[in-house]
């Protein structure tokens, strides 16, 4: 056969190859819209690649050719690393929501340690205004025996007070951060 006489009749292949190719892509990979997007590829493939057509076989045949390769091209690129990091994953499934993530950039699950650590923070700055707020020598023995871990004699020592006096003094500074960590942190 001569080049003249292999002529592709690329006007017709919507007409008379699209549903058979769609059918042909919707059973390999079982989803509608990958399916048409198959076989646009391979209609523009074969738009690009025309002058390679040689006529030795149908141009249903080597279009089915082509798209067999698209699905391959497929399944490779998907079960490649690059590949699973484009496989488009749902979000949403309704309405103007409707959309997909690329994998790769799907927000990992949130546990709660951010909250948790935001919290903490929140938390933290809170307590350290009601110390603050305590008389100064229940502000000084609180956070010499309960953050800085001062052993009792120490304090004592330091501080010129008995070991009750400072257990009275714990226990004052203990009630009064209550209150106010109630007031101010646990009922809002």
């Amino acid at each position: 056969m001569t080049q003249e006489q292999v002529v592709l009749n690329t006007d017709k292949w919507i007409d008379n190859y699209a549903d058979y190719m769609y059918n042909y892509a919707v059973v390999r990979v079982n989803n509608s819209d990958l399916a048409k997007d198959l076989v646009q590829d391979t209609f523009f493939a074969g738009l690009k690649s025309a002058k390679n057509f040689q006529g030795k076989s149908t141009e249903r045949t080597w279009l089915i050719s082509i798209l067999k390769r698209k699905i391959i091209d497929y399944y490779r690129k998907i079960n490649s690393k690059k590949g699973q990091a484009e496989v488009r994953m749902n979000f949403y499934d309704d309405g103007e929501n409707e959309g997909n993530w690329l994998e790769e950039r799907v927000p990992k699950s949130w546990d709660n340690q951010s909250e948790k650590t935001i919290e903490n923070e929140e938390l933290k700055s809170q307590l350290e205004s009601c110390i603050d707020a305590l008389p100064e020598k229940y502000a000084m023995v609180f956070r010499m025996k309960t953050i800085q871990e001062f052993e009792t004699e120490e304090i004592c020592k330091e501080l010129d007070i008995t070991a009750s006096n400072l257990w009275v003094i714990i226990h004052r500074a203990r009630t009064q951060l209550r209150k106010c960590m109630e007031d101010n942190w646990f009922n809002n």
